[in-house]
């Protein structure tokens, strides 16, 4: 299994114009606020909460009142720009809505709390007595104050919007189209019209001689310029031309030190963390580069300090005759000052390309036909992009499937082609996909703005963190649907509208990245609720919401009581000083995501405890921290918990039980049982990732009280784990297993655990990888054998065959099997498995068979490579 980091980098971000979407944007929030209130109180959880805490009269009539302002809300997003003051009711709106959300966060807080206690008791007297104590009765009574007070701010800005004279709209049902499946398995056959410039630069590469050989792609912003960087950096010719390869996003970070970095990353060349040594960096690139032809691209360069490109071309020079740097930049003047030997513009695509461009995004396979007059609209709309690709894309993504003519008209005659464009505007069509967006994906965009440019986000850390900020609703066709399956749902949208590109998947989770420009339409959007503090003293105003932190030295955070409310998510992109997290903790209470990934303290304030809305905690990477302050567990609203390379960790906090809305935790511990201290109920968890635990033999002592709604499960480099069969018995619906590079794992379970055939299992995705004691696969399989939809077979030395029943598997659409040496022969009647899409078999010397031997099986993908076959073809060539 392919690992990916998943923590949150920044870099600096280019000043853009900002054109009227934010004031859009502040509807925007106040809507999805509004509905995403009015869907918790009117919850049948939700009821009963209230009436237990004799609140059910003034939550009932602060629901009212936000149902009664929801809908002018929209009424309002076309006013505002013409009124003032509408702008300012918006925007005390939207904070009451925000501190609203908090008081409704407490209570929900404080019912999780009491029933963690019911289920398991204390070991603090004073928490034992509490409920049933003056003390609770105090804190029902400060509870209460809260809600009356926003009762009454509610009734104030309810009574204050008369003025405006709004009148009532709803926003339109939205159906979730359906997803769009990618066919195709790299960049090549998605692009069109670009061949041709990718043959000239390729032409270029060729001729060059000298040590750095700059080539330059100069154009607009959504031309396509890094999708043609690709095409040029995975054509075969250069691959076999050039013995290294290196690609890194530049933007507008051209620090020579964080290129350095970045090239020694992406050849896997690791860099020390807490070394800050930059001759040793230079050494190492410069002895890593002696004497290799290379390919370094780097993309989206905005430099034009002459000086800073010497110094890095300087650090380059090692490398062999015919080296070659490709940029890629909006910019004519940086691509003059880098002297490039060959400048290639890039020119919008021809009217007849984007039509056809157009066709592939807007409509499924030949609908087109059927719809003349929407194609004729489509040539309109095709010309108002000028040529650019991103454009052309966005839009048709937008109207994928919609087969009513108003609508495309609607986009032809929008009155935002005729706003005067200036360089570093938004692009129109862009804008216009977003306006057109429903307003729960336009929150969950604006929240990229957490994000760098060209960072790969990883669908199942995303969807977690719009889940901590309460940006995924319900969907109200389906309302037992997993919200983690609502916000892939989310993400799959964003990315048929071209905000999401560079889809690369395994099994059922992906990666993907955002386009340059679309990051700059999300600053655009979202400016106001994000700050980068990069120095001691940088003011937070009251409206920022999301707090990136690169300054690495003592934080001084504002005392002042309007600005400890607003503040929900804090991301170190540096390693955070202590006394800084310290501040943080202490100052900002209404935090619902805190990362501090790759951080290097020994040990986690016990404050953290008093953090009760907090839903997402990252300390992924810190390798001195021993243990968690038990007050952790008193996160009862944490939905994440992320551990990963906490290598020194000796064991989980013994009340870790009392987390009981987690819903995905990642472990790496020192202990050899993740909870010795007696049962454990994670009834809420989802997903359950143990990485690194060497000493591990079990998870939990009673597994059948356990894991009842485990849906992900993931053991890497767990030596000492050995069966898995006590464990997945109790695992009814398991949709996804991953064991990796488990050298004593043996998966059928060593005779333990009674009759594996039994299992009613519902896999739908195993993949396994470097088990060493795996000869067959188990039979406890066959309980999937209705649900398994992608196998994944790797670096198994000792698997010999595959069962006979492997043909049984009624819904397998993808297999892959690499690098299995000792594999010999396949099960008769696999190649008439009509339900496989992909077929990969790689590096199974002794397995023979070809592409050709598939045939049997219509639409199916086949990659098969380096087997008996292939040995034998060489070997015949060799002797010729």
């Amino acid at each position: 299994m392919k690992e990916r980091p998943h923590r949150l980098n920044f870099c600096n971000n280019n000043p853009i114009l900002v054109l009227q979407i934010p004031l859009a944007n502040m509807v925007d929030l106040a809507y999805g606020l509004a509905g995403s209130l009015l869907q918790k109180l009117g919850s049948l959880v939700y009821q009963e909460l209230r009436l237990a805490w004799g609140l059910q009269s003034d939550l009932k009539k602060i629901e009212r009142t936000i149902s009664i302002i929801k809908i002018v809300l929209l009424d309002a997003e076309d006013r505002q720009a013409s009124n003032p003051k509408l702008s300012i009711w918006l925007r005390q709106l939207k904070d009451i809505l925000y501190d609203a959300e908090d008081v409704v966060d407490e209570i929900e807080y404080k019912a999780l709390r009491k029933q963690a206690i019911t289920a398991y008791g204390s070991t603090s007297p004073k928490v034992r007595h509490f409920f049933s104590s003056s003390m609770a009765l105090s804190s029902r009574l400060q509870l209460a104050y809260k809600i009356k007070d926003i009762r009454k701010r509610l009734d104030e800005i309810n009574t204050s919007k008369d003025q405006f004279n709004l009148t009532e709209q709803r926003e339109e049902v939205h159906v979730m189209p359906q997803w769009r499946e990618m066919t195709h398995s790299g960049v090549e056959s998605s692009v069109i019209g670009r061949h041709l410039d990718k043959e000239k630069i390729i032409e270029a590469m060729m001729k060059a001689d000298g040590n750095v050989n700059v080539i330059s792609i100069v154009g607009l912003g959504g031309l396509g310029k890094t999708t043609l960087a690709k095409l040029v950096y995975n054509d075969e010719t250069v691959v076999s031309h050039f013995q290294l390869r290196m690609w890194v996003c530049v933007s507008t970070d051209f620090r020579v030190t964080r290129l350095m970095e970045e090239i020694l990353k992406s050849v896997g060349h690791g860099v020390d963390k807490n070394s800050s040594n930059v001759d040793m960096m230079q050494k190492s690139l410069r002895d890593f580069l002696k004497n290799k032809r290379f390919l370094l691209v780097l993309d989206d360069v905005w430099n034009e300090n002459r000086n800073k490109w010497i110094e890095l071309t300087d650090l380059l020079n090692g490398g062999s005759h015919g080296s070659v740097v490709v940029v890629t930049t909006r910019i004519h003047n940086v691509s003059s000052i880098s002297g490039p030997v060959y400048m290639h513009p890039l020119d919008g695509l021809p009217k007849e390309e984007c039509l056809s461009l157009f066709v592939k995004c807007a409509f499924k396979e030949g609908e087109d036909k059927r719809h003349p007059n929407l194609v004729s609209i489509a040539d309109e709309i095709v010309e108002k992009c000028k040529g650019v690709p991103l454009a052309v894309k966005s839009l048709g993504g937008m109207l994928y499937s919609k087969v009513d003519e108003r609508e495309w008209n609607l986009v032809r005659d929008n009155e935002i082609w005729e706003l005067e464009e200036k360089e570093g505007d938004i692009l129109p069509a862009l804008q216009l996909s977003y306006n057109q967006m429903p307003i729960h994906l336009k929150r969950c965009l604006a929240y990229c703005v957490n994000f760098p440019k060209d960072h790969e986000f990883f669908n199942v850390v995303l969807i977690q963190q719009w889940m901590a900020h309460g940006l995924i609703l319900q969907l109200p066709v389906n309302k037992t649907q997993e919200l983690e399956d609502v916000g892939d749902l989310y993400i799959k949208e964003l990315m048929s509208r071209c905000f999401f590109q560079d889809f690369e998947e395994f099994g059922l989770y992906y990666f993907f990245k955002m386009h340059d420009l679309v990051h700059d339409l999300v600053l655009s959007i979202a400016h106001e609720e994000w700050l980068e503090i990069d120095s001691e003293n940088k003011e937070i105003a009251s409206t920022v919401r999301h707090l990136s932190i690169s300054y690495d030295g003592p934080l001084r955070v504002s005392k002042s009581p309007n600005k400890l409310t607003s503040v929900r998510t804090i991301i170190y992109q540096t390693e955070p000083h202590m006394s800084s997290v310290e501040a943080c903790i202490s100052r900002f209470k209404s935090l619902r995501l805190l990362d501090l990934s790759d951080s290097n303290f020994e040990n986690l304030p016990s404050s953290i405890g008093t953090q009760k809305h907090l839903r997402y905690l990252n300390l992924s990477g810190n390798e001195s921290i021993k243990k968690l302050p038990n007050s952790v567990c008193k996160l009862h609203n944490l939905q994440t918990l992320i551990l990963e390379g906490c290598v020194t960790l000796e064991r989980l906090p013994k009340d870790i039980r009392n987390l009981i809305n987690l819903r995905l935790i990642t472990i790496t511990t020192k202990d050899t049982c993740l909870l010795e201290n007696g049962a454990c109920c994670f009834n809420s968890l989802r997903i359950l990732v143990v990485v690194e635990c060497p000493r591990l033999e079990c998870l939990f002592p009673q597994m059948d009280r356990c894991l009842t709604n485990l849906r992900v499960l993931v053991f890497t480099r767990c030596e000492s784990l050995t069966y898995l069969l006590p464990i997945i018995k109790h695992l009814t619906v398991l949709e996804s297993l991953y064991i990796v590079d488990c050298k004593e794992m043996d998966l059928t379970g060593g005779g333990r655990g009674g009759d594996a055939q039994d299992l009613n299992l519902k896999l739908q995705i195993l993949c396994i990888e470097k088990l060493p004691k795996l000869e067959v696969l188990p039979e406890w399989l066959l309980g999937s054998a209705n649900t398994l939809k992608y196998l994944h077979i790797e670096g198994c030395g000792n698997l010999k065959a595959l069962p006979e029943w492997l043909p049984t598997m009624k819904s397998l659409q993808t297999l892959e099997i690499i690098d299995c040496k000792e594999l010999s022969s396949l099960p008769e009647g696999i190649h008439h498995m009509k339900t496989l899409r992909k077929l990969k078999i790689e590096e199974c010397r002794k397995l023979v068979t070809r592409s050709e031997d598939w045939s049997n099986i219509p639409g199916l993908e086949v990659l098969v490579s380096g087997n008996a076959e292939d040995d034998e073809e060489d070997r015949r060539t060799a002797l010729a």
